[in-house]
This record gives C-alpha cells, structure tokens and sequence, in this order.
C-alpha cells in the first residue's frame, strides 16, 4: 500500500492518533528487553470488537519498530502495511460490523520517543535502564495500540529483561520468575486504562511498603541511595491519600506504586496507578511535596476519570493543580483560597490570550491551563460552598469512575448542584480570554 492512511481524524489535537473500525477491549504483551542494546522484542495480542465491516484495520505503531507478522482471528500470515507511524491490516475475511476481532502482532527493533510538539514522548533509555512517558500520544513508541485517551482497554504485560533489573508495569504483580540470567515480570491492569497510561520502568531498584495500617496498599520502588530522602519526602503521601478520598471519593485502584528514577526528570510522568519521579524530586528537603499531592490527585483526574478529547485536558490537569492547593490546606500551609488569590495575581501578569476550554495543540499543556483550571473549580467553590462544592466532587468520580468524560458532562452534573445558572460562571472562566476576577472569600474552609 502507498501513501498515508487516511481517515476523519477522532481528535483535531492529534489528528493522526487513534482509529475507527473497531473497540479494543484488552491488550495482552508479551516484551523482551536488553537494556545494554536497548532492543525490544514484542508480541501483542489485541482483542476488539468491529464497530464497522471494512476492509482494513489500522492500529499506531511507531517507525522505529519493525513488524515481522501479522495474524486476524486465528488466521496467519494477513496482509499487512507499516508506514507514517500507522500498522494497517488486511483480514483475509470481512468481518461484519460487532464481530470479533483479534490481531497478534509480532515486532521488534530499537524503541525510540515519538517527536511531536510537546518534545519526545515514549519509550526512553535512562543511563542504567528505561522510562516510558506517553503523554499524549507515545504509547505507539513500544506497542501497537489504538492510541488515543477515549480508548480504554485491560491490559496484561509481561516484560522480560536483565536480571539485575527491577521491571514495573501498572496493575498488580501477578508472577516474577527468573531463568539464568533473564527476569520475567507479569502484571495485570484489570481496570480500563488508556494507552498513554500504559508504562514500564526498569532500573536498579528496590522496592518497600509505605506505611502498614492503610486500607489503599502504598509501595515505592527506587534506587537504594535514595531511600532515607524518600522516607522523608513522601512519608505524608498516606496522609495524602486520606485526604483526597474524603474530598474526591474512594481512591479508584487496588493500590498505588511511586517510582524514583536513578537519573533527574523535568517533571514527574503521571501511569495508571504509579507515579515516576526523578531523583531531583527526592531532596531531602520535601521540596517537590506539591508535585507528589498533583500526581497522586491525577489518579481520580486523568486516569480513572479519563477525557474523550485533548482540548478537555482541564478536566486533568486543573482538577489535579487544585489537588495541590486542597493539600497545602489540609497540611497546615497557606489555604486553597490564599493560593488561589496569589494563582489569579500571578495569571494576570501573563498574555490574556488563551481559552482553557479548547486551548489548542500547541497550547494544551500551557500552565494557565492548569492555574486557570484550577481557579475555575476556586470559583465554583466559592459560588456552591463548600459541602456542595466537595458532594460534587465526590459523584463526579464516582459516576463516571473508570470512564471517559467531557466538560459538558462536568459542567452539566454542576448545574444540579445550584439553584442559579451556573453558565456565566463557564462563560467567563472556560470559554473566554479574559481572566476573571474570583468572587469574595465567604467563610471558613473545610478542606
């Protein structure tokens, strides 16, 4: 086949992810991976149901992978075309629309980052090991996937590597068993999960429980000369976790991984169920404090709760910057109302040219769309109280828990929380350029 493959793209954000035709349900991978070569080796088996009869199929793969085989239902050997970062099958029967579709794909070569307007994002090497960091579209960087965030499947991944090497993937560690000098490592994500929440570290890590009494099992898995700064950084994480279940509702998973890189990260990455730090973020010094309640909080916002399109990341990153600022008040600092004023001075500061509710590609990862995100749920607050502000919180996750969602989803559930319209509030906040003012403080928090 020539050319690019072509189709209405699902999200105008990244218009060349993601594919119609079909429904994955699960992801099993079976990978291999030689940390000196940094060479992968794959075999994903893909179940979906056809949501169309077409002749073709096509899923995300990026180029720097090469695909050896290609079976559909059983049937080996399918026609099979990888170009422009896209995996297009043929089956060798037409499949109606609602019939069963199962691929296995078997590649391999040398797993590199998927180049975009945000930098490189995917699978990385770091100095002794790997990182994978998708956000938004790397998954593709090192499995074949339907790689956009309203594609939510269960996954199992098997990772095999060096044996000196701890291996972490999300869910829960099913088996670990080690043959000569190979480690194999199986986790099961039971739970929907995006592909750009996907992940696998490697390093030379240990692992260890934080604390003992809590209901949500808590571990960390880090290199030994970090411990005694993450005993200190982190020992409030439980603390954490207790806070936001009763403002955000029941914490969504069976437990909770903190990965500390051996090398620095410019930003911690947010998994299904893990969170990845680097080792700049473990000080000594709780310096990065704020960073632990945001990725923690995205665990509600972004990855039970996951956007059906881009231009809704607020719905993530907003809801996770106000996680912050609900901690800071919980823990004794400045209170979400002090932090929210002190966001809205510093916003103002800045060009008043962004529109938080479709800020555009370019622009999705702005911080005003974090900081303003953050403000709008200040300004519901204040205009709902703060009971009715947290009962809302606490439906929002739990109705669409393990869901996708849209802003009009939020903003319609909103609206029956409130005896006045609550559009202007949306209007001024999400849909316009102009940063509002916030309403007056009106009374003690709760948080």
């Amino acid at each position: 086949m020539a050319g690019k493959f072509y189709e209405a793209p699902i999200d105008e954000y990244l218009p060349q992810n993601g594919n119609r035709g079909y429904r994955v349900s699960r992801y099993e991978l079976e990978l291999a991976y030689r940390v000196s070569a940094n060479r992968l080796t794959g075999r994903a088996e893909i179940t979906a149901v056809t949501t169309e009869a077409r002749t073709r199929f096509a899923l995300d793969l990026g180029q720097a992978l090469s695909v050896s085989k290609v079976s559909v239902n059983g049937i080996k050997a399918a026609k099979f075309a990888h170009q422009h970062g896209k995996l297009v099958v043929t089956p060798q029967q037409r499949i109606p629309a609602g019939g069963a579709l199962a691929l296995v794909v078997q590649y391999g070569g040398t797993p590199k980052p998927v180049r975009g307007p945000w930098g490189e994002v995917g699978w990385e090497e770091l100095t002794e090991g790997a990182i994978v960091a998708s956000q938004p579209n790397g998954a593709a960087s090192w499995f074949p996937c339907d790689d956009h965030p309203s594609s939510k499947a269960s996954y199992r991944i098997s990772i095999t590597t060096d044996s000196p090497y701890y291996a972490v993937a999300n869910g829960t560690l099913l088996r670990k068993q080690t043959k000569s000098s190979q480690t194999t490592w199986v986790y099961e994500q039971a739970e929907p999960m995006s592909s750009y929440l996907a992940t696998i570290q490697i390093g030379h890590y240990r692992k260890h429980r934080i604390g003992s009494s809590h209901a949500v099992p808590m571990q960390a898995i880090l290199p030994a000369r970090l411990r005694a700064n993450f005993d200190h950084d982190f020992a409030r994480q439980p603390r954490m976790l207790e806070v936001f279940s009763e403002k955000f509702g029941p914490y969504p998973f069976a437990d909770y991984t903190v990965v500390v890189t051996d090398d620095e990260l410019e930003i911690p990455i947010e998994a299904q169920g893990i969170s990845i730090f680097g080792a700049n973020h473990c000080d000594g010094r709780r310096g990065a404090e704020r960073l632990v309640a945001h990725e923690l909080a995205h665990q509600w916002f972004g990855n039970s709760l996951t956007i059906r399109q881009w231009r809704d990341i607020w719905l993530h990153e907003g809801f996770a910057c106000y996680a912050e600022w609900i901690w800071s008040e919980a823990a004794g600092g400045p209170t979400a109302d002090q932090l929210a004023r002190a966001a809205r001075h510093n916003l103002a500061r800045e060009p008043q040219d962004i529109v938080i509710g479709d800020p555009g590609p370019q622009r999705m990862f702005d911080d005003r769309v974090y900081k303003r995100g953050a403000l709008t749920l200040h300004a519901l607050r204040l205009e709902l109280g703060d009971s009715t502000f947290f009962d809302l919180l606490r439906e929002w996750t739990i109705r669409y828990r393990h869901s996708s969602v849209t802003t009009e989803e939020f903003t319609d559930l909103a609206g029956h929380y409130s005896l006045v319209s609550l559009r202007p509030l949306w209007d001024s906040w999400l849909l316009a350029e102009r940063l509002p003012q916030l309403p007056p403080y009106g009374g003690a928090s709760t948080a």
